[in-house]
């Protein structure tokens, strides 16, 4: 019986010995995870660097080639009564404002059918409200209407955009 022990601790300094180089089996597994991990991410991480630094920079360069030069004609300053409802105050409506044009060019077409612009603006701006002027949204739609009203003024000439360099509502 004293022998027993003795095959017993054989056993167990066989299966510690067994582990201990299991051990570093499975050490050695994860490193080269680990690094294998480490290495993707780097480079991964390098490659999205490199296309967000220096693919943007020829995208930007034509762009820049691609935008057109704007011409702008400025208009006399407009001023009109607004409509008035029912026993609210005369208000009134003073705008400048200027055309955005493709081309100079455009300017010996616009000059000789300023009057037809104006026209149309003053018919327009008289029936609006104090009301239909309020916030963002408002603004945006006066512009839209009056760039509408010029291109049909103008024709067969048009304005890019209509761009408000003062706008007061009293």
């Amino acid at each position: 019986m004293a022998d027993e022990p003795e095959v017993q601790d054989n056993n167990e300094e066989a299966e510690g010995e067994a582990n201990e180089q299991a051990a570093p089996k499975k050490s050695k597994k994860k490193l080269f995870i680990i690094i294998g991990a480490a290495l993707l991410l780097l480079i991964l991480g390098g490659g999205a660097a490199y296309f967000f630094l220096f693919s943007g920079s020829k995208q930007e360069e034509s762009i820049v080639d691609q935008v057109k030069p704007a011409f702008f004609y400025d208009l006399e300053p407009i001023t009109v009564n607004l409509s008035v409802v029912g026993d609210e105050d005369v208000k009134f409506l003073k705008l400048i404002i200027s055309l955005e044009i493709p081309d100079e060019e455009m300017v010996a077409i616009i000059e000789p059918r300023i009057a037809r612009v104006q026209d149309a603006f003053q018919v327009y701006l008289r029936e609006l409200r104090a009301s239909d002027l309020e916030g963002s949204a408002g603004i945006f739609r006066l512009k839209e209407e009056l760039r509408r009203r010029v291109n049909l003024a103008i024709s067969p000439a048009r304005v890019d955009n209509i761009l408000f360099k003062e706008i007061l509502v009293q």
